[in-house]
């Protein structure tokens, strides 16, 4: 049996997923990536879990692929292990509910690739984020070289990837990386604080947020505004909606079941 290096651990309606490889520094080999794919199917079918939280255990979120696993590896093997991160990358970022990524340390490589899949990132202070692929000959394979430039626009996603050079917490807060810098022994505290808000908020509002966003994001404005008209009629089908309206007609707070 192999070992655990991906942990869920499910605490009232927040989802931890847990990279736990602490002396490689959660380093992402297949098996990682295997393990979180099966996490990731077995959460979107989890409807009392309202929000995902991913971290990684010890002193860093995760410095990047397994360079010792990939060294010896010919190009057919290296297509196959970037469409597999890439497929499982795609899940998370797809999950019904919000995802947010607790980045301390080193969110590099793949690293940070696995955080660009999430909705939201939060660092912690001092830490580093990078794409430094091309400083061992090669690029992103886990879709950082898609991601990171719809995220901090083309300009600056090209002096990280070209250059490999990291960036710390406070620069990526400028580019808008993550949203939010804080002490590292807060982290947890201010992922659990934002898991706890979108808890209240109903849940297929947000998963038609989320889907309007990135499927807007591969299209052009006209079919896209076309596509947040039809998540916006399909939010007036749930008995949220119903809940949401009356509840701010009658001065009251709502209270969503994610229906």
């Amino acid at each position: 049996m192999s070992e655990e290096y991906v942990k869920l651990v499910v605490e009232g309606t927040t989802a931890k997923l847990i990279l736990q490889r602490p002396k490689q520094l959660n380093a992402l080999n297949q098996e990682v990536i295997r393990q979180l794919d099966a996490h990731l199917t077995q959460l979107e079918k989890q409807k009392d879990v309202r929000s995902v939280i991913l971290c990684g255990e010890g002193r860093a979120f995760a410095a990047g692929a397994d360079i010792a696993e990939m060294v010896d590896i010919d190009s057919l093997q290296a297509a196959e292990f970037s469409r597999l991160g890439q497929k499982v990358f795609a899940k998370l970022e797809a999950l019904p509910q919000p995802t947010i990524a607790l980045i301390q340390g080193y969110a590099l490589g793949g690293g940070l690739e696995v955080a660009l899949a999430c909705d939201i990132r939060i660092a912690a202070e001092g830490a580093k984020l990078g794409q430094p692929e091309v400083s061992i000959g090669v690029l992103p394979g886990f879709g950082g070289s898609q991601r990171l430039p719809r995220i901090i626009g083309q300009g600056r996603a090209l002096h990280m990837l070209l250059t490999g050079e990291p960036i710390d917490a406070q620069t990526a807060l400028a580019y808008g990386l993550v949203t939010a810098v804080v002490k590292e022994e807060e982290l947890m505290e201010e992922g659990i604080k934002l898991a706890n808000k979108f808890a209240k908020l109903p849940a297929k509002a947000l998963h038609f947020i989320k889907r309007a966003v990135y499927e807007g994001a591969e299209t052009d404005l006209e079919r896209g505004t076309a596509q947040e008209a039809a998540f916006f009629a399909l939010a007036f089908s749930t008995n949220d909606r119903k809940e949401g309206m009356q509840a701010f007609l009658e001065r009251r707070k709502p209270e969503f079941r994610g229906e």
